[in-house]
Protein backbone atom coordinates (compact mmCIF):
# COMPACT_ATOMS: atom_id res chain seq x y z
CA UNK A 1 0.00 0.00 0.00
CA UNK A 2 1.58 3.35 -1.04
CA UNK A 3 2.51 5.70 1.81
CA UNK A 4 0.62 8.90 2.36
CA UNK A 5 2.08 11.94 0.60
CA UNK A 6 4.57 13.94 2.69
CA UNK A 7 2.95 16.91 4.47
CA UNK A 8 4.87 20.05 5.40
CA UNK A 9 4.92 21.28 9.08
CA UNK A 10 6.39 24.43 10.52
CA UNK A 11 9.74 23.67 12.40
CA UNK A 12 9.81 23.87 16.17
CA UNK A 13 12.55 26.13 17.94
CA UNK A 14 15.76 24.15 18.53
CA UNK A 15 17.04 23.72 22.22
CA UNK A 16 20.79 24.19 22.85
CA UNK A 17 21.45 21.65 25.67
CA UNK A 18 22.15 17.99 24.92
CA UNK A 19 19.40 16.79 27.29
CA UNK A 20 16.97 19.21 25.79
CA UNK A 21 18.08 18.06 22.38
CA UNK A 22 17.36 14.43 23.31
CA UNK A 23 13.98 15.33 24.80
CA UNK A 24 13.15 17.51 21.82
CA UNK A 25 14.05 14.78 19.39
CA UNK A 26 11.97 12.26 21.34
CA UNK A 27 8.98 14.61 21.54
CA UNK A 28 9.27 15.49 17.89
CA UNK A 29 9.33 11.82 16.96
CA UNK A 30 6.20 11.17 19.03
CA UNK A 31 4.35 14.09 17.44
CA UNK A 32 5.40 12.96 13.98
CA UNK A 33 4.10 9.46 14.72
CA UNK A 34 0.73 10.79 15.87
CA UNK A 35 0.45 13.05 12.83
CA UNK A 36 1.33 10.18 10.52
CA UNK A 37 -1.35 7.96 12.10
CA UNK A 38 -3.96 10.70 11.78
CA UNK A 39 -3.07 11.29 8.14
CA UNK A 40 -3.03 7.59 7.29
CA UNK A 41 -6.54 7.03 8.68
CA UNK A 42 -8.24 10.06 7.03
CA UNK A 43 -11.20 9.11 4.75
CA UNK A 44 -9.41 10.69 1.79
CA UNK A 45 -6.36 8.45 2.24
CA UNK A 46 -4.21 11.43 3.11
CA UNK A 47 -4.46 13.12 -0.28
CA UNK A 48 -5.86 16.33 1.07
CA UNK A 49 -8.87 16.17 -1.38
CA UNK A 50 -12.49 15.26 -0.44
CA UNK A 51 -13.60 11.66 -1.15
CA UNK A 52 -15.37 11.20 -4.53
CA UNK A 53 -19.16 10.59 -4.49
CA UNK A 54 -20.40 7.28 -6.04
CA UNK A 55 -21.04 7.61 -9.80
CA UNK A 56 -24.64 7.51 -10.97
CA UNK A 57 -23.87 4.50 -13.15
CA UNK A 58 -22.50 2.58 -10.19
CA UNK A 59 -25.70 3.16 -8.26
CA UNK A 60 -27.83 2.03 -11.24
CA UNK A 61 -25.81 -1.15 -11.73
CA UNK A 62 -26.84 -2.36 -8.29
CA UNK A 63 -30.36 -2.91 -9.65
CA UNK A 64 -30.57 -3.98 -13.37
CA UNK A 65 -32.82 -1.68 -15.37
CA UNK A 66 -35.64 -2.89 -17.64
CA UNK A 67 -35.78 -1.49 -21.15
CA UNK A 68 -38.98 0.39 -21.98
CA UNK A 69 -39.14 -1.36 -25.34
CA UNK A 70 -38.46 -5.04 -26.10
CA UNK A 71 -35.49 -5.92 -28.24
CA UNK A 72 -36.35 -6.16 -31.92
CA UNK A 73 -34.36 -9.37 -32.14
CA UNK A 74 -36.70 -11.11 -29.69
CA UNK A 75 -40.07 -9.39 -29.47
CA UNK A 76 -42.02 -9.85 -26.28
CA UNK A 77 -45.64 -11.03 -26.36
CA UNK A 78 -46.48 -8.01 -24.22
CA UNK A 79 -44.84 -5.52 -26.57
CA UNK A 80 -46.60 -2.17 -26.54
CA UNK A 81 -48.27 -2.62 -23.14
CA UNK A 82 -47.64 0.00 -20.46
CA UNK A 83 -45.43 -1.24 -17.64
CA UNK A 84 -46.86 -0.63 -14.17
CA UNK A 85 -44.72 0.11 -11.07
CA UNK A 86 -44.64 -2.47 -8.29
CA UNK A 87 -46.69 -0.26 -5.95
CA UNK A 88 -49.24 0.85 -8.53
CA UNK A 89 -52.67 -0.76 -8.70
CA UNK A 90 -53.06 -2.33 -12.15
CA UNK A 91 -55.89 -0.86 -14.19
CA UNK A 92 -57.33 -2.48 -17.31
CA UNK A 93 -56.18 -0.81 -20.50
CA UNK A 94 -58.74 0.55 -22.94
CA UNK A 95 -59.43 -1.68 -25.95
CA UNK A 96 -57.59 -0.61 -29.08
CA UNK A 97 -59.52 0.57 -32.12
CA UNK A 98 -58.72 -1.18 -35.38
CA UNK A 99 -60.21 -1.08 -38.85
CA UNK A 100 -60.13 -4.83 -38.82
CA UNK A 101 -63.05 -6.52 -37.01
CA UNK A 102 -61.92 -8.04 -33.75
CA UNK A 103 -62.95 -11.67 -33.20
CA UNK A 104 -65.24 -12.03 -30.19
CA UNK A 105 -64.47 -15.72 -29.80
CA UNK A 106 -61.04 -17.43 -29.81
CA UNK A 107 -59.79 -18.51 -33.22
CA UNK A 108 -59.82 -22.25 -33.81
CA UNK A 109 -57.53 -24.10 -36.20
CA UNK A 110 -56.51 -22.55 -39.49
CA UNK A 111 -52.93 -21.34 -39.18
CA UNK A 112 -52.84 -20.47 -42.91
CA UNK A 113 -55.90 -18.24 -42.69
CA UNK A 114 -55.62 -14.56 -43.42
CA UNK A 115 -57.92 -11.89 -42.01
CA UNK A 116 -60.92 -14.21 -41.92
CA UNK A 117 -60.17 -16.89 -39.35
CA UNK A 118 -62.16 -20.01 -38.49
CA UNK A 119 -63.75 -20.04 -35.05
CA UNK A 120 -63.99 -16.22 -34.97
CA UNK A 121 -67.17 -14.14 -35.08
CA UNK A 122 -67.09 -10.72 -36.76
CA UNK A 123 -69.45 -7.78 -36.29
CA UNK A 124 -70.19 -5.58 -39.29
CA UNK A 125 -72.94 -4.21 -41.49
CA UNK A 126 -74.74 -5.73 -44.44
CA UNK A 127 -76.00 -3.94 -47.52
CA UNK A 128 -77.38 -5.36 -50.77
CA UNK A 129 -76.75 -5.14 -54.51
CA UNK A 130 -78.05 -6.61 -57.76
CA UNK A 131 -75.73 -9.53 -58.60
CA UNK A 132 -76.79 -9.65 -62.24
CA UNK A 133 -75.68 -12.93 -63.84
CA UNK A 134 -73.80 -13.95 -60.67
CA UNK A 135 -70.29 -13.25 -61.95
CA UNK A 136 -67.91 -11.07 -59.93
CA UNK A 137 -64.33 -10.18 -59.03
CA UNK A 138 -63.56 -13.81 -58.12
CA UNK A 139 -63.96 -14.74 -61.82
CA UNK A 140 -66.13 -17.77 -61.11
CA UNK A 141 -68.32 -16.86 -64.07
CA UNK A 142 -72.12 -16.57 -64.45
CA UNK A 143 -74.11 -18.60 -61.95
CA UNK A 144 -77.71 -19.29 -60.97
CA UNK A 145 -76.68 -19.34 -57.30
CA UNK A 146 -78.20 -16.24 -55.69
CA UNK A 147 -77.03 -16.85 -52.13
CA UNK A 148 -73.80 -14.95 -52.62
CA UNK A 149 -72.03 -11.87 -51.29
CA UNK A 150 -69.27 -9.40 -52.05
CA UNK A 151 -66.57 -9.02 -49.40
CA UNK A 152 -65.15 -5.63 -48.47
CA UNK A 153 -61.70 -4.96 -49.94
CA UNK A 154 -59.82 -5.32 -46.65
CA UNK A 155 -61.26 -8.77 -45.89
CA UNK A 156 -61.27 -9.75 -49.58
CA UNK A 157 -57.49 -9.78 -49.14
CA UNK A 158 -56.39 -10.01 -52.80
CA UNK A 159 -59.01 -12.71 -53.53
CA UNK A 160 -58.12 -14.89 -50.52
CA UNK A 161 -61.78 -14.73 -49.47
CA UNK A 162 -63.00 -16.03 -52.84
CA UNK A 163 -65.08 -19.19 -52.51
CA UNK A 164 -65.39 -18.93 -48.73
CA UNK A 165 -68.75 -19.82 -47.20
CA UNK A 166 -69.93 -17.37 -44.56
CA UNK A 167 -72.79 -17.69 -42.09
CA UNK A 168 -74.55 -14.35 -41.54
CA UNK A 169 -76.85 -13.65 -38.56
CA UNK A 170 -79.20 -10.73 -37.83
CA UNK A 171 -82.38 -10.36 -35.77
CA UNK A 172 -82.49 -14.03 -34.84
CA UNK A 173 -82.24 -15.14 -38.49
CA UNK A 174 -79.32 -16.89 -40.19
CA UNK A 175 -78.25 -17.47 -43.81
CA UNK A 176 -75.21 -18.96 -45.58
CA UNK A 177 -73.64 -17.17 -48.55
CA UNK A 178 -70.60 -17.80 -50.74
CA UNK A 179 -68.11 -15.02 -51.46
CA UNK A 180 -67.97 -14.40 -55.21
CA UNK A 181 -67.23 -10.68 -55.45
CA UNK A 182 -65.39 -7.73 -53.93
CA UNK A 183 -67.05 -4.65 -52.46
CA UNK A 184 -64.68 -1.63 -52.80
CA UNK A 185 -64.96 1.64 -50.86
CA UNK A 186 -67.17 2.92 -49.37
CA UNK A 187 -67.52 -0.64 -48.07
CA UNK A 188 -65.54 -0.84 -44.82
CA UNK A 189 -63.79 -3.69 -43.00
CA UNK A 190 -66.34 -6.15 -41.68
CA UNK A 191 -68.99 -5.21 -44.24
CA UNK A 192 -70.79 -7.69 -46.50
CA UNK A 193 -72.65 -6.62 -49.63
CA UNK A 194 -75.25 -9.36 -49.98
CA UNK A 195 -77.24 -10.31 -53.03
CA UNK A 196 -80.73 -8.85 -52.77
CA UNK A 197 -82.15 -12.34 -52.43
CA UNK A 198 -79.85 -13.12 -49.49
CA UNK A 199 -80.46 -9.74 -47.78
CA UNK A 200 -84.24 -10.21 -48.04
CA UNK A 201 -84.00 -13.35 -45.91
CA UNK A 202 -82.64 -11.25 -43.02
CA UNK A 203 -84.54 -7.99 -43.38
CA UNK A 204 -86.73 -6.04 -45.83
CA UNK A 205 -84.75 -4.51 -48.69
CA UNK A 206 -86.11 -1.13 -47.59
CA UNK A 207 -83.94 -1.39 -44.45
CA UNK A 208 -80.95 -0.70 -46.71
CA UNK A 209 -78.32 -1.33 -44.06
CA UNK A 210 -78.39 -3.68 -41.06
CA UNK A 211 -75.97 -4.79 -38.34
CA UNK A 212 -74.87 -8.42 -38.66
CA UNK A 213 -72.58 -10.99 -37.11
CA UNK A 214 -70.80 -13.34 -39.50
CA UNK A 215 -68.32 -16.21 -39.35
CA UNK A 216 -66.54 -18.66 -41.61
CA UNK A 217 -68.33 -21.93 -42.36
CA UNK A 218 -67.15 -25.32 -43.63
CA UNK A 219 -70.38 -26.61 -45.20
CA UNK A 220 -71.61 -30.04 -46.16
CA UNK A 221 -71.33 -30.53 -49.91
CA UNK A 222 -71.38 -33.32 -52.47
CA UNK A 223 -69.33 -31.31 -54.96
CA UNK A 224 -65.65 -31.91 -55.63
CA UNK A 225 -62.93 -29.44 -56.57
CA UNK A 226 -62.46 -28.49 -60.23
CA UNK A 227 -59.54 -26.82 -62.01
CA UNK A 228 -59.74 -24.23 -64.78
CA UNK A 229 -56.92 -22.74 -66.86
CA UNK A 230 -57.31 -19.09 -67.83
CA UNK A 231 -57.80 -17.90 -71.38
CA UNK A 232 -54.42 -17.59 -73.10
CA UNK A 233 -52.79 -20.30 -70.97
CA UNK A 234 -50.15 -22.55 -72.55
CA UNK A 235 -47.06 -24.41 -71.43
CA UNK A 236 -45.20 -21.07 -71.54
CA UNK A 237 -47.61 -19.08 -69.34
CA UNK A 238 -50.73 -20.03 -67.44
CA UNK A 239 -53.28 -18.93 -64.90
CA UNK A 240 -54.82 -21.67 -62.76
CA UNK A 241 -58.05 -21.43 -60.77
CA UNK A 242 -59.63 -23.83 -58.27
CA UNK A 243 -63.42 -24.05 -58.16
CA UNK A 244 -65.86 -25.64 -55.72
CA UNK A 245 -63.48 -25.97 -52.75
CA UNK A 246 -65.28 -26.41 -49.42
CA UNK A 247 -62.77 -24.37 -47.41
CA UNK A 248 -60.90 -21.19 -48.37
CA UNK A 249 -57.79 -21.87 -50.41
CA UNK A 250 -54.44 -20.83 -48.91
CA UNK A 251 -51.99 -22.01 -51.60
CA UNK A 252 -51.79 -23.46 -55.08
CA UNK A 253 -48.48 -25.08 -56.01
CA UNK A 254 -47.11 -26.74 -59.12
CA UNK A 255 -44.42 -29.40 -59.34
CA UNK A 256 -41.21 -28.22 -60.99
CA UNK A 257 -38.81 -30.16 -63.19
CA UNK A 258 -36.61 -31.13 -60.24
CA UNK A 259 -39.56 -32.50 -58.27
CA UNK A 260 -39.91 -29.57 -55.84
CA UNK A 261 -43.05 -27.50 -55.34
CA UNK A 262 -43.44 -23.90 -56.50
CA UNK A 263 -46.13 -21.76 -54.82
CA UNK A 264 -47.79 -19.51 -57.41
CA UNK A 265 -48.78 -15.90 -56.62
CA UNK A 266 -52.51 -15.18 -56.49
CA UNK A 267 -53.98 -12.36 -58.57
CA UNK A 268 -56.83 -10.17 -57.31
CA UNK A 269 -59.09 -11.80 -59.93
CA UNK A 270 -58.56 -15.20 -58.25
CA UNK A 271 -56.15 -16.99 -60.59
CA UNK A 272 -52.75 -18.34 -59.56
CA UNK A 273 -50.18 -17.27 -62.15
CA UNK A 274 -47.14 -19.07 -63.53
CA UNK A 275 -45.43 -16.28 -65.47
CA UNK A 276 -42.64 -18.50 -66.81
CA UNK A 277 -44.81 -21.50 -67.55
CA UNK A 278 -43.41 -23.59 -64.71
CA UNK A 279 -45.76 -26.48 -63.94
CA UNK A 280 -48.34 -25.54 -66.56
CA UNK A 281 -50.09 -28.79 -67.45
CA UNK A 282 -48.29 -30.66 -64.68
CA UNK A 283 -49.12 -31.81 -61.15
CA UNK A 284 -50.98 -29.32 -58.97
CA UNK A 285 -51.19 -29.24 -55.17
CA UNK A 286 -53.93 -27.36 -53.34
CA UNK A 287 -53.75 -26.40 -49.64
CA UNK A 288 -56.67 -25.04 -47.61
CA UNK A 289 -56.39 -22.71 -44.61
CA UNK A 290 -56.39 -25.74 -42.27
CA UNK A 291 -53.26 -27.13 -43.91
CA UNK A 292 -54.92 -30.05 -45.72
CA UNK A 293 -53.34 -30.80 -49.12
CA UNK A 294 -54.93 -32.23 -52.25
CA UNK A 295 -52.73 -33.37 -55.13
CA UNK A 296 -54.13 -33.36 -58.67
CA UNK A 297 -52.41 -34.97 -61.65
CA UNK A 298 -53.13 -35.54 -65.31
CA UNK A 299 -54.86 -32.26 -66.20
CA UNK A 300 -53.91 -30.80 -69.57
CA UNK A 301 -53.75 -27.08 -70.30
CA UNK A 302 -57.24 -26.51 -71.73
CA UNK A 303 -58.15 -22.84 -71.44
CA UNK A 304 -61.58 -22.14 -69.93
CA UNK A 305 -62.42 -25.83 -69.60
CA UNK A 306 -63.64 -26.86 -66.14
CA UNK A 307 -61.89 -30.12 -65.28
CA UNK A 308 -63.05 -32.20 -62.34
CA UNK A 309 -60.63 -33.70 -59.84
CA UNK A 310 -62.82 -36.04 -57.76
CA UNK A 311 -61.25 -34.74 -54.52
CA UNK A 312 -62.51 -32.39 -51.81
CA UNK A 313 -61.25 -30.88 -48.55
CA UNK A 314 -62.55 -32.33 -45.28
CA UNK A 315 -65.40 -30.64 -43.45
CA UNK A 316 -64.26 -28.68 -40.37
Amino acid sequence: MPSAPHRRHRARPERRTARASVVSVTALAAVALVVSLVVAFRPDGGSGEPAAAPAASAKASASPSVSAEPSSASPSPTAGKKKESASATPTPSAPSTSARPTPRTPAATGSLAGRIRPGATYRGVATSYDIGDGDGACSFGPSSDVMTAAMNTADYETSKACGAYVQVRAGGKSITVRITNECPAPCVAGQLDLSRQAFAKLAPLSAGRITVDWSLLSPATSDTVSIRYKTGSSRYWCGIQALGHRNPLARLEVRTGDGSWLSLPRAEYNYFLSEQGTGCGGTIRLTDIYGERLTVEGLAVRAEAVQGTGVQFARR
